[in-house]
């Protein structure tokens, strides 16, 4: 059995428990300049070139926690934001070279199945605005930029890819688009997740709310849809409440650990593990298409102890 058959089969009877936070799990860390490749601070993604045990540590960390499934640390390896970091030629060996050390991890952990999904997160660009910078992308160019990610990470062992923390959905459709025919180069077929962002008012960032976001994509050949980052549970239920009632998908729902505050200019997520975890409760008890909970920024291993909890008490 192929493993998109393998991971679709066992989400159509079980809800499964992604990781939390790696962002700002690696903060804990005190990164300095020197850590990263070539010295190019913030490019968290190559700390698990260069830090590959600090990443390792924190797979394991979330999957003793309970997760049944993992990111891999790839939200910023497109080749458009590669670019940024001298990087452009190097997007399919960065992603397998990443998704590798997800996939050795959890195959260390053989008490029950374990997964690897394949981030990809935006490029940075919103190919739908008249910004005369953010909408100035060839949109072939987009395409090609995930396609090598993708492949990348398809060669690197993922069982899924997942489009996140999604802000223009028609970024979203060459995604998906780009997706597909890295499966096509590489005679593989797996699943794609997408996951769009949302505000506390339930639009995206250019204004689209959950009803257009989903209706946009809803025939592209995915295979589960949701929302992740941006606010904490709370905020998403109303949006979550449209979607268990009205879409053909299973869902993820992965809020960060409440709404980020400004504290002297960094983010600062303050939902506690337990309140987290009564949150999340009432979701899974009210919408029962729900397949993949986890956390976005902030979350922790002790969110994530604690929403297994939820889980295996269900």
């Amino acid at each position: 059995m192929n493993m998109k058959a393998k991971l679709l089969d066992v989400l159509k009877n079980r809800t499964l428990l992604l990781d939390g936070a790696i962002g700002t799990e690696v903060q804990k860390f005190h990164p300095c300049q020197d850590d990263y490749l070539d010295r190019c601070e913030g490019f968290n993604d190559s700390l698990s070139i260069t830090k590959p045990d600090w990443i390792s540590k924190i797979h394991k960390q979330y999957l003793n926690a309970g997760s049944d499934c993992i990111e891999t640390n790839t939200f910023s390896s497109n080749t458009i934001k590669l670019r940024e970091f001298g990087y452009t030629g190097s997007t399919e060996a960065i992603n397998t070279k990443i998704s590798k050390l997800a996939v050795d991890i959890c195959s260390e952990f053989s008490d029950t199945p374990r997964y690897v999904l394949g981030s990809m997160g935006p490029t940075g660009f919103l190919p739908s605005s008249n910004d005369p910078a953010l909408g100035n992308m060839p949109l072939i160019e987009i395409k090609n930029a995930f396609k090598s990610q993708a492949v990348g990470l398809i060669n690197g062992g993922v069982d899924a890819l997942l489009i996140e923390t999604s802000q223009d959905m028609l970024e979203v459709k060459l995604a998906i688009d780009a997706s597909q025919d890295a499966m096509n180069k590489t005679n593989t077929k797996l699943p794609i997740f997408v996951n769009i962002t949302l505000d506390q008012y339930g639009r995206m960032l250019l204004g689209t709310n959950i009803q257009a976001a989903y209706t946009i994509i809803s025939d592209m050949q995915i295979d589960m849809f949701g929302l992740n980052c941006s606010t904490g549970p709370t905020e998403m239920i109303s949006s979550i409440q449209w979607l268990n009632d009205h879409v053909k998908h299973k869902l993820l729902i992965v809020p960060n650990a409440g709404m980020p505050k400004n504290n002297n200019g960094n983010a600062v997520y303050d939902l506690s593990p337990i309140d987290m975890q009564k949150s999340m409760e009432y979701i899974l008890s009210k919408y029962s298409n729900i397949r993949i909970i986890g956390g976005c920024c902030g979350t922790t291993p002790e969110h994530i102890k604690l929403l297994r909890e939820i889980l295996d008490n269900c």
